[in-house]
């Protein structure tokens, strides 16, 4: 797939080429993260409220990309303060280069993997965030009472 008219952002020290328009129609077809585990839910909530900090939802609201619609979640464990969360989102794009930037909090790579985005535009490239989240949900955290 060749790729629409493109805009260059900067993420994270990244410099990269966006298709808006392409990453905008893949999302407005996408349904939420699907995963149902209590961890999943918890950031599941946690985007839906906008309860992400602003170094996520900054780059995600300029790429029309709704919080709750990451393309992998995935709690890594729990630690003081909350849960270790790794989550991305994809993007129609390339990164055109950049090496991070010291204690950065998010990053761009490319995971050929599909997650949950196995029908995403080529080509693609993903923003990648490690999070500690509080635990939100009312149930306990080791899941529903039996």
């Amino acid at each position: 797939m060749t790729m629409g008219e493109t805009k260059r952002h900067t993420f994270f020290g990244f410099q990269t080429e966006v298709d808006e328009a392409a990453t905008r129609r893949w999302y407005a077809q996408a349904e939420p993260w699907g995963c149902q585990c209590g961890p999943c839910r918890n950031f599941l909530a946690l985007a839906r409220e906008r309860r992400l900090p602003g170094f996520v939802l900054d780059p995600l609201d300029r790429l029309g990309i709704p919080p709750e619609k990451a393309t992998y979640v995935c709690e890594l464990y729990r630690q003081e303060g909350g849960h270790l969360y790794q989550f991305s989102y994809r993007v129609a794009g390339c990164i055109l280069g950049g090496h991070g930037e010291p204690g950065a909090r998010g990053t761009c790579c490319h995971e050929t993997y599909p997650y949950g985005a196995p029908d995403f535009p080529e080509p693609h490239f993903d923003l990648e965030f490690y999070l500690t989240l509080p635990w939100t949900l009312k149930e306990p955290e080791d899941g529903p009472a039996t």
